[in-house]
C-alpha cells in the first residue's frame, strides 16, 4: 500500500524501534510506497511512512532492496556532501562514507552482512540516519 509521506520534523527526529516479524507488512508499504515515488527519490525508512520501526528500502542500481534493523557495523572514506529529503524541503549538508558494511535482516529475518560503496552507501546512510532520528 502506497502511504503518505511523513514532513513532522518532531516526529521524525524520534529514534525508531527495533523491526520485528510482525513488520512485514511495513516493509511492503515501504517498497510500493518507494516506487509511487521512484521520479524523485532513491531510498525511504519506515518513519517516513509514519512508522517508528528501524526498517529501510533503497535503489540499489535499480532493483529496490529492503532491510529490517540495519545497522553500520563498518565505514571508511569520508567526505562532505549535500543531500535532499522527500520529507524535507530543499538539501543540507552531512557528512557521509564512500564504503559501509552493514549488518540487517532480511525479509526471512535472516541476519546477513553486505558491503557497499558510492551513492547506494549514501542512501544507506541516509535511511539510518534516519531510523536514529537523525535529520540531515
Amino acid at each position: 500500500m502506497i502511504r503518505p509521506i511523513m514532513r513532522n520534523q518532531l516526529f521524525l527526529a524520534m529514534p525508531s524501534e527495533a523491526a520485528t516479524i510482525e513488520d512485514m507488512s511495513v516493509g511492503q508499504d515501504l517498497l510500493d510506497t518507494l516506487e509511487a515515488h521512484a521520479h524523485e527519490c532513491v531510498g525511504m525508512a519506515a518513519n517516513m511512512i509514519g512508522v517508528r520501526k528501524r526498517i529501510i528500502v533503497f535503489d540499489d542500481n535499480g532493483t529496490a532492496e529492503l532491510m529490517f534493523n540495519p545497522e553500520i557495523v563498518h565505514a571508511s572514506s569520508e567526505y562532505s556532501t549535500k543531500e535532499g529529503c522527500l520529507s524535507l524541503v530543499g538539501q543540507r549538508p552531512c557528512r557521509r562514507y564512500r564504503k559501509i558494511r552493514v549488518s540487517y535482516q532480511d525479509e526471512s529475518f535472516k541476519t546477513c552482512q553486505k558491503s557497499f560503496s558510492g551513492f547506494t552507501a549514501q542512501i544507506i546512510q541516509h535511511e539510518i540516519d534516519h531510523c536514529n532520528g537523525i535529520i540531515i
